[in-house]
């Protein structure tokens, strides 16, 4: 994927020819020049990105350059220790875990890490786990609540691994087990949605007290693709499958699925990582501290009662009580 996407493009040429008169700016006119040229190119970030379709925050949601969950634990906590393995098969690094502080706060934080070029990528599929990532997780998860550490995860995988040894080694286990435990775990949870959010992949670390997206990021049952692949035998129609799947972090939220949005810089977080990252660590601040004194018991019953409500809806020939 180019660092520019397709709809990015008159804004790329906008900001090449402002780099262009930068380089070669010289007295008031050239200034004043370059001044209205930066005004057009703000006016247009804005006009673009307030508009933007389903399928282009799909692309947003899957920039290469976006930030990735170690990003977000580099820039929102301090003192992080990495911990691995599963303690039966081994360690995937897929999905990074350990021990890390919010402020003073010590939590758990576990992401599913993309990497940054091809042979990163390879090592990590893509931020794909294999069962062993998601026990790997269950455990550190299960740590965490002995010591009454509150857990942290960073969703961002276009879903679990589909290769034939994970299959053997119990994929859909390690993720029903995760959702199963995660229901239960007496102490707060907290998830954001960074990027891709695919099918029980993103789920089996997303059993959460609260769900937040960032406003470019996806969630979704299937990728677009994927849907289209099915409905209509033909992958291409990913765009039209996107608008279906009510995917993005504004759908989700007016659906009740997710509990908010959180906003990216203007072009999207990949613009500007330390931004993208200050808006996470205040809403992990935020919402920490709201669930913090909400007993064990509570916790857990509005946990459950969250994804209960989920998929209710009402026959609109029924007559009012």
């Amino acid at each position: 994927m180019s660092a520019w996407l397709d709809f990015e493009k008159p804004v790329f040429e906008l900001e090449q020819k402002i780099e262009e008169l930068r380089a070669q700016a010289q007295g008031r006119e050239a200034a004043a020049q370059l001044g209205e040229l930066e005004r057009q190119a703000e006016t247009l970030r804005r006009e673009i990105y307030a508009n933007l379709t389903p399928y282009q925050r799909v692309q947003l949601a899957r920039h290469p350059k976006r930030p990735y969950a170690l990003d977000y634990v580099e820039h929102c906590f301090h003192g992080w220790l990495e911990l691995h393995g599963d303690r039966h098969f081994g360690d995937d690094p897929a999905i990074v875990a350990g021990l890390a502080f919010l402020d003073e706060r010590p939590v758990m934080v576990i992401g599913q890490q993309k990497g940054r070029d091809t042979k990163e990528n390879l090592l990590r599929r893509f931020g794909m786990a294999n069962p062993e990532g998601y026990r790997k997780a269950l455990r550190l998860m299960q740590t965490a609540a002995r010591f009454r550490m509150p857990i942290v995860t960073l969703v961002d995988t276009p879903g679990a691994y589909p290769g034939l040894g994970a299959e053997e080694r119990g994929q859909a286990e390690a993720i029903a087990v995760n959702l199963r435990e995660m229901a239960r775990l007496t102490v707060p949870i907290v998830t954001v949605v960074i990027g891709e959010g695919g099918s029980g992949g993103a789920l089996a670390i997303a059993v959460a007290d609260t769900v937040l997206m960032l406003e470019n990021s996806i969630y979704s049952v299937i990728s677009p693709e994927g849907c289209a692949s099915i409905l209509w035998r033909d992958g291409k129609k990913g765009p039209l499958a996107a608008e279906a799947l009510k995917l993005t972090a504004a759908d989700l939220e007016r659906l009740e699925i997710v509990d908010g949005v959180l906003p990216e810089p203007i072009g999207g977080a990949h613009r500007d990582h330390a931004a993208a990252a200050a808006t996470v660590r205040q809403a992990l601040r935020r919402h920490l501290e709201a669930l913090s004194g909400v007993p064990e018991e509570e916790l857990v019953a509005r946990r459950l009662q969250r994804y209960r409500r989920m998929g209710v809806f009402r026959d609109g020939a029924e007559s009012p009580a």
